[in-house]
């Protein structure tokens, strides 16, 4: 089979294997995605999607936003080529040096750092955060105490420390959100929540 025809038979098994399901039409390739990038069926029952979560994704990338990640491997599963058809970026500033000292300073975690270093493109931006719950905890606190409103947020920190404890804050935040409720989630789901984000914006654009 050739690449293209392997995802198209993933997303047909994957999509009879999840038989009924109550997802809409724009939650639903998300959902596949996730299970595509992790061959785990259990995010069916845990992706939480708020209300307008996908419109407003999809409305801050056709209009170019700035996808800021907390860890490098967040960004670079982004597909670039989808990004780049709307003059769209990601950003990961965890291994700037400027984001190490920071984070020295103030006694935090370096992800931590990097979302307080890129507060200033927060507004209008995605944030999808893969990694560590500390970089959810303080996106939410510069939203809170700062004002800071990004367009969209994905939140899905995995672990044992914190990560339900974050994701659960993010719910209750009131920000636009796509999270997945308990300790699981990671990098690659961050990513491919994105990129799916980006695959409904193109749709949208050739429509």
């Amino acid at each position: 089979m050739r690449p293209n025809e392997i995802e198209v038979e993933s997303f047909r098994i994957i999509l009879e294997e999840l038989g009924g399901h109550s997802f809409s039409p724009q939650e639903l390739p998300i959902v596949q995605r996730v299970i595509h990038a992790t061959a785990d069926f259990e995010y069916a029952n845990l992706l939480a999607f708020s209300p307008t979560a996908i419109a407003d994704g999809i409305r801050a990338l056709r209009s170019g936003c700035k996808v800021l990640t907390d860890v490098q491997m967040t960004a670079v599963g982004i597909s670039q080529a989808h990004l780049s058809q709307f003059s769209a970026s990601a950003r990961c500033a965890i291994q700037e040096a400027e984001t190490t000292s920071l984070a020295h300073s103030l006694g935090v975690t370096r992800s931590a750092a990097a979302i307080r270093r890129m507060s200033a493109d927060l507004n209008g931006a995605i944030a999808a955060i893969g990694n560590a719950p500390t970089a959810l905890f303080e996106l939410l606190r510069l939203a809170k105490e700062e004002g800071l409103r990004p367009a969209l947020v994905i939140g899905v920190p995995v672990g044992f420390v914190n990560a339900a404890e974050s994701k659960a804050a993010l719910q209750e935040s009131g920000l636009p959100c796509i999270t997945v409720r308990g300790r699981k989630g990671g990098s690659t789901v961050a990513a491919a929540i994105v990129n799916a984000l980006l695959k409904l914006a193109l749709v949208q654009s050739n429509a």
